[in-house]
Order: C-alpha cells, then sequence, then structure tokens
C-alpha cells in the first residue's frame, strides 16, 4: 500500500465522534400522521358534543328559580326511626287496577279512593265500582290531567257524605250512595289576590260547618310537583270553606309545598305538613291564637305528605323519600346550591328527576307533641312505593299512593 492509499484508507475508516449536534436522520412515517388524525377527530368530536351543552348551560333559562333555604342535619336512622322490613309485610291489593289511590277514608268496610285518571271510586270487599268523575275525558297522562282532575284528599263528613280534594278542579262534595257531584270551591275563584293552583288535602269539623283545606302553591300545578319540591316557592296556604256562608279566607299563607292536612282534637288548630322542609307546622285557626302558627315537629327523617289520625289518639305520618343519616340525601344537598337546580332543570325532565330520588318508604306514628312512637319502613319500596298516606281502620293499615298502581293493608297486629 503506497502513501496515497494508505491516506485514503484512514479518511474512509476515521472514528465518528458523536456529539449534542449530531442529528439523526429524520423520516416521516404513517404513525404520526394518524395520531395527528385522531386528535383533530377527537377535539372535533368533543366539540360537537359540548355546543349543545353550553347552549342549553348559557342560552336556556331555567323553569325555576330556586330560593336557597337550610335543612338541619338529618336525624340519625335510630331509635324509633331505626330502620326495619315492617312495611314488607303489607299484602297489595288491586294491582294494576287502581293507578295512584293517593287518599283514602272508609264508612264501615266500604273504601273510598281518588285515582289519577280522575275517579272517585268505591272498594267493596274485592270489587272496585267507579263513583263518580269529576272532570272531562281524556284522561291518563300529564298533558290531560288538568282537565280529567286528579282527585287526591278524600274525608268523610259527619252527614255521611265524602268531601274530595281536586289538584286541578277544586273542592266537591260527593253522595257515597249515588255518586251525585256538588261543586263547593272552583280554583277559577280568586282568593286573597290569588287563583288555587294545587289544591290538595282537606279535613271537616265534627259538626260540617267548616272545611280546612291546602292550596300547595300558585305557581305550580301538582303535574309539575318536581318543580316546586326543588325550587322551595313559599306560597303555600291554608284555607277555610264556611259551608253554610260560603266563604273562603285565608288561615296562613307562605309556606313551602303545604301537602297533608288534620284537624286537632280541638279543633281549634290543624296540622300541616310542610314537605320541602321536612316537618309538620301547627296552624291555629280558632280560638285565642287563631292566625299564629309553631312547628309541631321539626327535622323529620323525611319528607311527609299526609296526616292521619291514629287509633291510639297520634297521627299517622307518611313519607315517600328520607333523608338518611348516615348516607346522602339530595335534596338536602341541594337546598344550598339553586345554581346547580338550575342546571339540572334545564337538562333533565321531571320523570328523569324522579328515577335519581331513592325509593324508601316510611310510616312514623307520632304522638303529642311530636314524639315518635314506632316506624314502618321499606326500604326501596320493593313491596309499598310511593306511598303518601297511611289510613288506619279495623286493625289494619292501608296505605295509598301518588303513583303505585295498586293500594296496600298492613296487619298491625303482625308488626
Amino acid at each position: 500500500m503506497n502513501e496515497s492509499e494508505g491516506l485514503r484508507f484512514r479518511r474512509l475508516n476515521r472514528p465518528q465522534i458523536i456529539t449534542d449536534e449530531t442529528h439523526e436522520p429524520q423520516y416521516k412515517t404513517t404513525s404520526s400522521y394518524s395520531g395527528k388524525v385522531f386528535r383533530v377527530t377527537l377535539l372535533t368530536l368533543v366539540a360537537f358534543l359540548l355546543f349543545p351543552l353550553l347552549v342549553v348551560v348559557f342560552l336556556l333559562e331555567s323553569p325555576i328559580q330556586p330560593e336557597v333555604f337550610s335543612l338541619g342535619e338529618p336525624p340519625l336512622m335510630t331509635g324509633c326511626y331505626e330502620p326495619n322490613l315492617k312495611l314488607r309485610q303489607a299484602e297489595r291489593l288491586f294491582e294494576d287496577g287502581l293507578i295512584g289511590p293517593e287518599s283514602l277514608a272508609n264508612i264501615g268496610d266500604v273504601l273510598y279512593t281518588g285515582t289519577a285518571d280522575g275517579k272517585i271510586v268505591k272498594i267493596e270487599g274485592r270489587s272496585i265500582h267507579v263513583l263518580a268523575t269529576l272532570g272531562k275525558p281524556p284522561c291518563g297522562s300529564r298533558e290531560h290531567e288538568h282537565t280529567c282532575g286528579r282527585p287526591l284528599g278524600i274525608r268523610v263528613g259527619p252527614n255521611g257524605t265524602l268531601f274530595v280534594a281536586d289538584a286541578y278542579l277544586g273542592l266537591f262534595e260527593v253522595n257515597p250512595v249515588t255518586g251525585e257531584v256538588k261543586s263547593l270551591v272552583s280554583t277559577g275563584k280568586m282568593i286573597g289576590g290569588r287563583r288555587l293552583g294545587f289544591v290538595n288535602d282537606l279535613d271537616v269539623t265534627q259538626d260540617g260547618k267548616k272545611l280546612y283545606f291546602i292550596d300547595s302553591s300558585s305557581r305550580w300545578q301538582r303535574r309539575d310537583f318536581m318543580h316546586l319540591i326543588m325550587e322551595a316557592t313559599a306560597d303555600g296556604r291554608v284555607l277555610e270553606y264556611d259551608i253554610e256562608t260560603k266563604e273562603v279566607t285565608v288561615m296562613m299563607e307562605n309556606l313551602r309545598f303545604p301537602n297533608g292536612i288534620q284537624l286537632f282534637p280541638d279543633e281549634e288548630s290543624v296540622l300541616v305538613a310542610e314537605t320541602t322542609m321536612a316537618r309538620i307546622r301547627r296552624v291555629h285557626v280558632s280560638g285565642l291564637n287563631k292566625g299564629g302558627m309553631d312547628t309541631f315537629i321539626d327535622n323529620l327523617p323525611g319528607f311527609p305528605d299526609n296526616i292521619r289520625r291514629s287509633s291510639s289518639g297520634g297521627y299517622w305520618v307518611a313519607m315517600s323519600a328520607v333523608r338518611p343519616n348516615p348516607g346522602f340525601s339530595m335534596l338536602d344537598f341541594l337546598s344550598q346550591r339553586p345554581w346547580l337546580k338550575k342546571l339540572i332543570f334545564k337538562l333533565f325532565s321531571q320523570d328523569t328527576l324522579l328515577k335519581f330520588v331513592p325509593r324508601y318508604s316510611l310510616v312514623v306514628e307520632l304522638q303529642d307533641g311530636g314524639t315518635c312512637v314506632r316506624s314502618f319502613h321499606d326500604p326501596h319500596g320493593m313491596v309499598a312505593a310511593y306511598i303518601s298516606e297511611a289510613h288506619e281502620y279495623n286493625g289494619y293499615l292501608y296505605l295509598g299512593s301518588f303513583r303505585s298502581p295498586y293500594l296496600c293493608k298492613l296487619d298491625l297486629s303482625k308488626v
């Protein structure tokens, strides 16, 4: 090898020194291109899905204007409120034959109730007979409920007739034999500057001269009851109807979803279930304290509906939703967050929201002073669901429901 060839060999085989500035050859691969396409597609899809949501959140107006209110920490489910399965011992009656038998009354062994399709029915033994219809067909849907009518509270007067509160149509007197219907108070009537918007429960004095009834809201109708609960509208009233003079008087107002009503034994006051506030108020309707109001029991473990007398001299209170402690109560949580309530009602319908409320049926017996005596439970509403009233007769507790397609009967001797 001569000198020139040796120099050429050394140049070709010179070791390469790698530094930070040394660049590897760059190659454009198909994988990096596919990744960019995936990211662009994903971002487009997310924007496509989020855009309608943003429109709903920022542009659509919420149907409710909720108020901030405070509920105390729910009572512990211990002692008298200790969970049990006693309501599961109830027997279902007329399954799929009665839709929403909200309230119950009896004359002897014959039961009477109002149903979701606007009927007043008579139950004799194992037979159901339609006694009267308050509204006009068609019935059975939310859209037609205001014309069909929705009978809620029902009572027997001292003269043996039935008094019925219809959510949309007003107060009626019904002959339990002939089915003849007489209108007492129409919802078209202006009372205290407002129309009756949601007539609910009622009670009648022993002499049959006065009816006390609930107007749950002037703003919301019965078919929008979830709006009323979530908005916490304080426009509910207790009213008095004088059967002789036919005059209607406002006895108390500014209540948050007053629901059930029950006369005190002395008939100088009525107990009123204030559902949204999970409490029962005592409204004085006559006597020295007339016009006053105090609290019979506060901070119940659930949201009370109808109130009825028990054979022991106390009161049965029905609840279809509870405030579990320990546990989580959605309504308690939302009470301090009106902005979240607004958002929820922009996104979901009332029927959808009901599915998020855990079913838990609870009946509590209270004595004078609001002391709890005993309670019957059905966690998850396996047998008795959506209960609205507990009506005691002849050793049995009959459980009404604002939604379920049946009536329940509980033997009190076995619980």
